[in-house]
């Protein structure tokens, strides 16, 4: 770590002792049926919305945590895997996993690392320095990180816990927790989404653009992509930069969408209040989000359209495929393309089945088309799959009484949008949502704990001062 790095890592520690108060510690431990000491909160995802919940727990003395991340340390979220553009869409200045403490914003680390005048002339931040800015973050504020876990089953347990059974190298075990938080990005509800005309095409031909894609490999090949928002467009400048002999990007609307939604609803107001709303309200705004899908700026353009070997198709979307000797016919309402390699960047598909650690109660998990009836001219079917969430992000029953636990998971992740707006993944929502979802944990775990507190309370004796009763009565 270089000197001016060690100063800010000493700055932020200095930071957080200062602002420490309240420092009592206020949870008991509580130990599982296995006879192991339980977790208060087990957060699966070590991804950015995952640190920051840890860092947002510890600053409220929610100190009995751990994090876990099937990915292997530097490979968590999506910065060095899937995601492919050079740079964040968010706008520098934006800040989310500080929590609002100057010194861990990434302005300070990365001033610290290159310089304020390399800050100053800065345009957007680049991917990779995003993710080598979390692992600083991680390892400042030493989180307690496990890597390459995956929880495949969640299962309610004794005294109100519950129970993560955990996959590593060493096999399967269990971890008891109070609460469990899903920090588990854009397919923690389901699974990456492929259109329909396109399940029948082998992996050797076609995958989602969530998949490792050896880019390489398509250098001289014909290549489409599905899609048209940021990441279709960030899958086919990495396919033109690396040599294809034709990229076509097939668009089902009319019109590419040009405007980013997301950047109106940035403001304290809505990314703080607009859970509070009503039903009607937030499926309002969030369909008319949602249907917009996201829109991606100029430079994310041109990093096509500098290509000759780029075509865009507006109008055109898939209606059949088929796979022949000389590659895949795809049949769109404007004719026929021919590709080697197809990739759908076709977002996710709400499908709690498909989530091994969510199987066991993903039937009674409510979805929003079980709590809200929009008019017709308002319905969709695809935002009416996404989960209905409580106001502490917690999953909830779609039929009462039969699983009554799953009120402790808590879910910050994409799919959480329809309940709360940008939350889970944005890094400019962080400052709001991760202290909406902290005080929503913390409120679960006092309001369980009240007796106790009221018993601690009536026996709490200690003085704080020493009256001389003799000495007063002589004067």
């Amino acid at each position: 770590m270089s000197r001016d790095l060690a100063a800010l890592a000493a700055q932020v520690r200095a930071d957080l002792t200062r602002i420490a108060h309240p420092a009592a510690p206020w949870l008991k431990p509580r130990t599982g049926p296995d006879g192991q000491p339980a977790l208060d909160v087990l957060i699966v995802g070590g991804g950015q919305s995952g640190l920051a919940t840890a860092f947002g727990l510890l600053r409220s003395r929610v100190t009995n945590i751990l994090v876990l991340d099937k990915a292997e340390h530097g490979r968590e979220g999506p910065w060095r895997t899937y995601a492919r553009m050079p740079t964040l869409r968010s706008p520098k200045d934006f800040t989310g996993p500080d929590l609002d403490i100057p010194s861990l914003t990434y302005q300070a680390w990365h001033e610290a690392k290159f310089g304020e005048q390399s800050w100053r002339d800065l345009d957007l931040i680049p991917r990779e320095y995003w993710a080598e800015y979390l692992a600083w973050y991680r390892h400042v504020l030493d989180l307690p990180v496990r890597n390459r876990c995956e929880v495949v089953d969640i299962a309610p347990a004794a005294d109100g816990l519950l129970q993560a059974t955990v996959r590593s190298k060493d096999g399967e075990a269990t971890l008891h927790a109070r609460k469990i938080v899903l920090a588990t990005g854009q397919e923690g509800m389901g699974d990456w989404s492929i259109p329909a005309p396109l399940r029948r095409l082998p992996a050797t031909r076609c995958v989602h653009s969530g998949a490792e894609i050896d880019f390489a490999a398509l250098r001289g090949r014909r290549v489409a992509v599905i899609g048209a928002g940021a990441s279709a467009f960030d899958n086919a400048a990495v396919a033109l930069e690396a040599g294809a002999n034709s990229v076509d990007l097939l668009c089902r609307r009319a019109e590419i969408q040009l405007i980013q939604p997301y950047r109106w609803l940035t403001f304290r107001g809505f990314l703080r209040h607009f859970s509070e709303l009503d039903d009607a309200w937030r499926w309002r705004f969030m369909r008319a989000v949602l249907e917009l899908r996201e829109g991606f700026p100029q430079h994310t353009y041109d990093r096509c359209a500098r290509h000759a070997a780029f075509h865009l198709h507006e109008g055109a979307p898939v209606v059949a495929a088929r796979e022949t000797a000389d590659g895949v016919v795809l049949q769109t309402a404007k004719g026929e393309i021919m590709a080697d390699f197809v990739i759908g960047a076709t977002g996710i598909t709400m499908d709690f089945t498909q989530r091994p650690e969510l199987k066991r109660f993903a039937a009674n998990i409510a979805r929003w088309s079980d709590r809200y009836t929009p008019d017709e001219s308002e319905r969709n079917e695809r935002l009416g799959a996404f989960p209905y969430l409580a106001d502490d992000y917690a999953l909830c029953e779609r039929r009462q009484s039969e699983t009554p636990w799953i009120s402790d998971i808590h879910l910050f992740a994409i799919a959480s949008t329809m309940s709360f707006g940008a939350s889970g993944s944005s890094i400019n929502a962080m400052t709001t949502a991760v202290p909406k979802l902290v005080h929503g944990l913390t409120r679960g775990l006092f309001k369980a704990d009240i007796d106790k507190h009221w018993a601690a309370f009536q026996a709490y004796d200690v003085k704080q001062a020493t009256v001389r009763r003799d000495a007063a009565a002589e004067r």
